[in-house]
């Protein structure tokens, strides 16, 4: 302990880092404080039918990536997912297209054409989303709009309200980057998922004690100790990489030799990140989104895919993930042109020829670790319902794997591999004096 505080006297005492900490921290406040503020006309006494919405299923999942702003009728309702939407539909398009190929092979200037397009097309999202929130708003708590207003009329300033909240968290991300510590937008979806914590927490805590064949304490307990291990595991998961050698040929320039050093290519475990839960829970969004407003209810079986915790949503959701992992990885990374960088700088893998079987060589490593990444992270992901299963309670078992404990793992070891290098420039000791991060640095998205 003792340690530990004078690590975070440490912290203090470097100046850059403690204005950076403390520009952190104002930003977040100010994300918390905004994911109150209660849309204009919106009566929050009234918003009990929304609320009880977002307690449970596939709408909890939005509730939690804001923070608790979706079921507050916030500002800040939509969030930040409709610029990850944007930015996962760039990054597709960056791969099939030939004219936004081109544009990232330009550098700083085409990552600014990149970023721009994403923007414009972040705000249309947000203006397809905002009406459709606000007409779910009005089927789910209609008198909560004070009388005298006509929804009519509400809509067209709160879908403004709405877009510019949004594009507000995307700009209080942005400054994060520059002048805080971590990657912005991934310590924004951390803040809100981290502030759903305590009060999950407080809840299962009760209903563990309420509940005389729940298990007591007892059961708590075991509850804790297995998310500790599957925090653990999570953390193996994406960390975990494989080093594949790669020999660079030397070259004698005047009296100088350069090269012969010996290099590794770091193929991540888990390469995909993220993404494959993202895909897979967007599609999983498509029967909500078509029975949400039938007067006569759905039928069993777009029930049972509403349900996060049923048989038919899980074994589908697990199928996707896995064919996602598969695509993204793919995309993100192609073995035929590692092999001709490779081939282009004198690099060779020792053993491997250069060219074709180098390219074979590296595609048959990264299918022997997405196999079992995909496995793995399929089931972090349904580890949610198993949790369901045993009587956790809705919001506590969201802890207990999927997106929500990935993007966590990833932005604090982000987070505290920032720090650490902020610490040893100034040769200070790491954080982590017995176990430092390695591997580089781990962003959510």
């Amino acid at each position: 302990m003792k340690k530990f505080i004078e690590t975070l006297k440490n912290c203090w005492r470097i100046e850059d880092l403690r204005q950076r900490l403390l520009i952190t921290l104002l930003f977040t406040a100010i994300y918390r404080f905004g994911s109150f503020v209660v849309l204009p006309g919106i009566n929050p006494s009234k918003l009990d039918q929304l609320q009880s919405q977002t307690a449970g299923g596939l709408m909890s999942l939005l509730d939690m990536f804001s923070g608790g702003a979706f079921s507050n009728a916030s500002i800040f309702a939509l969030g930040i997912m409709p610029y990850i939407s944007a930015s996962i539909v760039m990054q597709l398009l960056a791969v099939a297209v030939p004219y936004f190929q081109k544009m990232q092979r330009e550098g700083e200037s085409g990552r600014k054409k990149i970023n721009w397009y994403t923007r414009i097309l972040t705000v249309g999202i947000l203006l397809l989303q905002a009406p459709s929130y606000l007409l779910n708003l009005k089927a789910q708590a209609e008198s909560a709009l004070s009388s005298g207003i006509s929804w009519t009329l509400f809509m067209i300033p709160a879908t403004i309200l709405l877009a510019a909240g949004s594009m507000f968290i995307l700009w209080l991300g942005e400054r994060i980057t520059d002048k805080g510590v971590g990657n912005g937008i991934s310590m924004i979806i951390m803040i809100g998922i981290i502030a759903r914590l305590p009060q999950a927490f407080v809840q299962e805590l009760g209903s563990r004690f309420t509940a005389i064949s729940s298990g007591g304490l007892v059961m708590f307990i075991i509850e804790i100790l297995v998310l500790y291990a599957v925090v653990c595991a999570s953390i193996m998961l994406v960390q975990g990489t494989r080093k594949i050698p790669v020999q660079y040929a030397k070259r004698l320039v005047g009296n100088k030799q350069y090269g012969g050093a010996r290099q590794y290519i770091p193929l991540k475990l888990f390469a995909a990140n993220v993404m494959p839960i993202i895909f897979a829970q967007a599609l999983m969004f498509i029967p909500l989104a078509f029975v949400r407003y039938q007067s006569d209810g759905a039928s069993s079986w777009a029930t049972a895919l509403m349900d996060n915790r049923s048989l038919p949503y899980n074994c589908i959701y697990v199928a996707l993930i896995i064919a996602f992992t598969f695509l993204y990885t793919a995309i993100t990374l192609n073995p035929t042109q590692m092999a001709e960088d490779m081939k282009r700088n004198n690099g060779f893998i020792p053993g491997i020829k250069p060219g074709k079987d180098t390219a074979d060589y590296i595609d048959t490593i990264m299918t022997r670790l997405t196999v079992p990444g995909s496995l793995f992270i399929a089931f972090i992901a349904v580890m949610p319902a198993l949790a369901g299963l045993l009587n956790v309670q809705q919001a506590f078992s969201q802890f207990f794997g999927g997106t929500s404990l990935l993007v966590l793992v990833g932005v604090v070891i982000d987070t505290l591999q920032q720090i650490e290098s902020h610490m040893l420039m100034r040769h200070y000791d790491g954080l982590l004096n017995s176990g430092r991060t390695r591997n580089g640095g781990v962003a959510a998205y």
